[in-house]
């Protein structure tokens, strides 16, 4: 549930459940942000793909590669796609950690 003040972004982000992220029921409102960004505030997206570490080559390709489709769907399908990776990589790295609860830092 969205609270005050916080947008679809945030609430992609903040995801930690990779099968919803997988089913994408949010992806239109997520690329209608995208596109307001695109749109109203460009320096802020570079900022934020910058910050989400996407491969810059990745997306030129893409973009070039898919000329006539929605730019904001394929920037926004990239972001849903390395949020999947980063908790691929947290829950594997998560069974991994072996360490006592006690022990922890």
């Amino acid at each position: 549930m969205a609270q005050a003040g916080e947008t679809i972004m945030d609430i992609v982000l903040a995801e930690t459940n990779i099968e919803v992220l997988q089913k994408r029921s949010f992806f239109p409102e997520f690329s209608a942000f995208i596109n307001r960004l695109i749109v109203e505030q460009f320096n802020e997206l570079i900022t934020l793909l910058y910050r989400l570490d996407i491969n810059e080559t990745k997306l030129k390709d893409l973009l070039q590669q898919h000329a006539s489709e929605d730019a904001a769907n394929i920037i926004a399908n990239l972001i849903v796609e390395r949020q999947e990776q980063k908790l691929r990589s947290r829950n594997l790295f998560k069974s991994l950690d072996n360490i006592p609860e006690e022990e922890k830092w």
